[in-house]
């Protein structure tokens, strides 16, 4: 078995990620302080695996912590998904987020340095695209930033490229693009800790009664219908979109970002209406003015994922939908 350390591997990507990694023979460490995830992932890991997950619980900007897991495991390979990750939280309290992401990963990168662990999955995002004038967005797209969130991410890009230039360091940045969804076990699922800003826990919490209406920002867009359209993908697809990173730059040298999406936008009223279809249930909603950063259309060119991984994915929106829906009914208030 080759072991892969997960950093942030309790949260809702992670997670997932993890339970590819132990179907296709790995032997995944995951890194977590709970900062922005739940303990009670790991169990429901587990009970999927009916093995024990292996589990150090510690904060990545720790540098000795860090290099104790990794010299004592002899890690060969990182999923770096440790960060902080809420738009609008980062635009709060930006200074929180330069200090978690970007020293996070410069620590992250000294330590497998140090100890000659040269293959890094790093967790990236479509918010590098900025207000992106291409759609659909290619990985050459200019980058640009709209939040500190946005930002953090450009400048880890930068980082591990720049790394990468006078060392051994094999890289992928992984720029995903919506994650919903939930495991087919409907044991783990998106559950986000403090306040809930994404769209599907907002749809699905309005489905199970939790809240009254989803809030819809923005609806004169210049879109089939007026609201945001996105590239939603399944949270499986992206968990085997790292799986194939992983596979690929154990055999050869990368070093370039890949888009993760399904290469088609699809409207917040088109999830709203999806949901209500699997779910049965009459999901109200109300429109609030458009966010300070947000834009009418994004969604990914997924050519280069498809001639690099060979990965696409494979799930649609009524997928996404039925899973994240299983779930929540499973668990009415999360974990």
């Amino acid at each position: 078995m080759s072991k892969v350390l997960i950093t942030g591997g309790a949260g809702y990507v992670g997670s997932h990620t993890y339970l590819s990694l132990i179907d296709a023979g790995y032997e995944p460490i995951i890194v977590d302080n709970f900062s922005n995830s739940k303990e009670k992932v790991l169990q429901s890991l587990s009970k999927i695996t009916k093995e024990k997950v292996n589990f150090k619980e510690g904060d990545i900007c720790d540098y000795h912590f860090l290099n104790s897991v990794i010299k004592k495991n002899s890690i060969s390979s990182v999923m770096h998904f440790a960060a902080l990750k809420s738009v609008e939280d980062s635009i709060n309290n930006p200074l929180l987020y330069y200090k978690n992401n970007v020293e996070g990963l410069i620590n992250l990168l000294k330590t497998m340095n140090d100890n000659g662990c040269n293959k890094l999955i790093f967790s990236s995002s479509a918010c590098v695209y900025g207000i992106s004038s291409d759609v659909p967005v290619k990985e050459n797209s200019n980058k640009d930033f709209v939040n500190p969130y946005g930002h953090t991410k450009i400048i880890c890009e930068d980082i591990i490229k720049n790394i990468s230039l006078n060392s051994e360091l094999n890289f992928i940045n992984l720029r995903y693009f919506n994650p919903i969804g939930c495991h087919e076990s409907e044991e783990i699922g998106e559950d986000p800790k403090g306040k809930i800003s994404n769209l599907m826990p907002c749809v699905a919490d309005t489905a199970i009664g939790n809240q009254p209406f989803v809030k819809i920002f923005g609806n004169n867009y210049d879109t089939r219908d007026g609201t945001g359209v996105r590239d939603f993908i399944h949270i499986m697809d992206i968990a085997e979109g790292h799986l194939a990173a992983l596979d690929i730059i154990k055999k050869e040298k990368v070093n370039c970002a890949i888009n993760l999406g399904t290469g088609k936008g699809i409207s917040v009223l088109e999830v709203i209406n999806a949901y209500q279809k699997v779910s049965e249930k009459k999901i109200r909603y109300e429109f609030f003015p458009e966010r300070k950063g947000d834009i009418g259309e994004i969604y990914a060119d997924v050519t280069l994922a498809k001639k690099k991984l060979k990965w696409q994915a494979r799930r649609d929106i009524i997928d996404m939908c039925q899973s994240s829906w299983a779930w929540k009914k499973r668990n009415p208030y999360g974990y």
